[in-house]
């Protein structure tokens, strides 16, 4: 991938308009999983056409599923069935999706047929022994190299449902173990440390197989057949979260975000911002293939800091890169903690931005499982994005705000969830442009 740099300057003025993000990459890699093994044909809309969740079409096209394009943001995917899928001797590249990969493992482990995930430079250092061990428990074959990719799955192995209680609480450990669980005899159940994301389970649930969840807790069990149904993918709170965080520390500044996902284990973003003084309403409430979809309306308000409630910290994991730079703009000190899943994502997310912030001349003390931040203003320097898409978006709003403009190093990734950030984002007010 050709490396590219950003240059972020402060905003000409407030940030006005309606944004429309692209569609959420949770449900858009779930929806061509479940579509894939459905019976039918199944029609996506709204589908994010970023790098991650391409991987995963050309994954599936690989083990034998044809998809079509009828346009941008759209899939038809001919399903195969539970048990249509054909294995490939060629590695299975995952690029940068962690969720495909972890996912893809429950999936592929209840396969006849042997296959290997490959991911680039930044997925290949990410750990994957909490999705591989309790797969294995289950009776999967699974090698790795020190628990981190490739992940080379044997085929044929036998599975059986298990009961789980999950040390960390992860959407996509619960959900590779439900994927696996469609293959596996008996029941498997998943019983939460707390409730995550339930993108799965209301998926499941859509394509007909036959399922029981709550919050934090949820039971399949395998035999039961999925049917192709169409699915409409809301826009991505995580994508929103630039914009929201935007509007809310740029003076005068008021952003329309439209058709954004509004799943109660999504929205912990808005919670703390809310908690911190924020200014956001949630207009035309509606619910579309049984997820909640709302439009935000977010305006400038003089932020606070807060001690963060525990409680909150699961539901908002992506998106405490924007929050990062909200506290750094707020009065007074933001405390984090209990977020300790932030280091083992695309980079060490509390290493890379507590570094960039203090580059930026804001003062922030890393915690094993958090920050605290002492907000104020934020200044001008260059930072190292460390290939994550989020550690760029983030340092592209705090730019917005910096007295001097912020040099932003190595953001082609950004391509992996937000294709055409720059451009919405510079339509709407910001003032950000290519460097060297």
């Amino acid at each position: 991938m050709t490396r590219l740099d950003w240059l972020s300057r402060a905003a000409a003025g407030p940030l006005r308009g309606d944004v429309v993000v692209p569609g959420d990459k949770s449900v858009s890699h779930r929806a061509l999983m479940f579509g894939a093994l459905a019976e039918g044909t199944s029609h996506i809309r709204g589908f994010l056409e970023g790098e991650d969740t391409r991987a995963t079409a050309a994954i599936l096209g690989k083990l034998g599923v044809r998809f079509e394009t009828p346009a941008a943001g759209e899939r038809l995917v001919h399903g195969v069935g539970l048990h249509g899928l054909r294995g490939t001797a060629e590695p299975l590249d995952c690029g940068n999706a962690g969720t495909g990969m972890r996912l893809l493992a429950g999936l592929l482990a209840g396969q006849a047929f042997d296959s290997t995930l490959v991911g680039d430079e930044s997925l290949s250092r990410r750990p994957m022994r909490r999705v591989t061990d309790p797969l294995a428990t289950m009776g999967a074959s699974i090698d790795t190299d020190d628990g981190k990719p490739p992940l080379s799955i044997h085929g044929g192995a036998r599975l059986k449902g298990i009961t789980y209680h999950p040390p960390v609480a992860s959407a996509q450990i619960k959900s590779a173990l439900l994927l696996a669980g469609l293959y596996a005899e008996g029941k498997t159940e998943v019983i939460e440390p707390h409730p995550t994301r339930d993108y799965t389970e209301s998926m499941l649930k859509a394509f007909g197989w036959p399922i029981e969840y709550s919050p934090g807790k949820a039971t399949v069990e395998g035999g039961h057949t999925l049917r192709a149904v169409d699915v409409d993918v809301p826009a991505d709170i995580s994508s929103a979260a630039f914009f929201i965080v935007a509007a809310c520390i740029v003076p005068g500044s008021e952003l329309r975000l439209k058709g954004v996902g509004l799943n109660p284990r999504r929205t912990g973003l808005l919670a703390a911002l809310e908690l911190m003084g924020a200014d956001i309403a949630v207009e035309n409430e509606r619910s579309s293939g049984g997820e909640d979809i709302g439009d935000l309306v977010v305006r400038y308000r003089r932020l606070h800091g807060v001690a963060l409630p525990l409680d909150i910290v699961p539901d908002m994991i992506d998106e405490f890169p924007a929050l990062f730079v909200a506290a750094a703009v707020a009065d007074g000190l933001t405390t984090i903690r209990g977020a300790a899943e932030l280091r083992v994502k695309e980079s060490d997310r509390i290493a890379s931005m507590a570094a960039g912030l203090q580059a930026c001349g804001v003062k922030i003390d890393e915690l094993p499982d958090g920050a605290m931040i002492q907000g104020g203003a934020i200044g001008g320097g260059a930072i190292d994005s460390h290939g994550d898409h989020r550690i760029a978006m983030s340092f592209a709003i705090a730019g917005l705000v910096a007295s001097a403009p912020i040099t932003i190093g190595d953001c082609a990734n950004v391509a992996t969830s937000f294709p055409g950030f720059v451009e919405l984002a510079n339509g709407v007010g910001f003032q950000l442009e290519s460097a060297g």
